[in-house]
């Protein structure tokens, strides 16, 4: 999967749940979104992005790089994640029950898209003769 075409369906991607998640707000009165949502879900996709973009350089160099270009990447990717986690949680008073079903559902997804991305980059193309 190219930057570009990655770009597309992330963007689609994202949309669909952020919609998912205003909707959801919205039929459960406001009560299951913590305060300022849109940044955490904002530097996740960021995150996210960036952690696909040095995977895919790794990736098209080839050879051992790539594993620990794609290694890396999520790694750092976990620990900015934390790193953001804790200082929102610093700054921010909020339910941190909330707060941890919202960050971690976020984290997931985006991981889950960002990871299925990588395979699809990784699998070897079918020959057909």
């Amino acid at each position: 999967m190219t930057p570009l075409r990655f770009t597309i369906f992330f963007s689609i991607y994202a949309a669909c749940l952020g919609t998912l998640a205003f909707v959801l707000n919205g039929v459960s009165g406001g009560t299951i979104l913590i305060p300022k949502f849109w940044v955490v879900f904002g530097v996740l996709a960021v995150l996210t992005y960036s952690a696909f973009i040095v995977s895919w350089i790794g990736i098209r160099k080839g050879g051992e790089f790539s594993v620990y270009t794609i290694l890396g990447s999520l790694v750092v990717k976990l620990l900015m994640s934390m790193a953001f986690a804790l200082i929102y949680l610093t700054k921010i008073n909020v339910d941190k029950v909330i707060f941890v079903i919202d960050f971690i559902s976020i984290y997931f997804f985006f991981s889950a898209f960002e990871i299925w991305a990588l395979l699809t980059n990784l699998r070897h193309p079918n020959k057909s003769e």
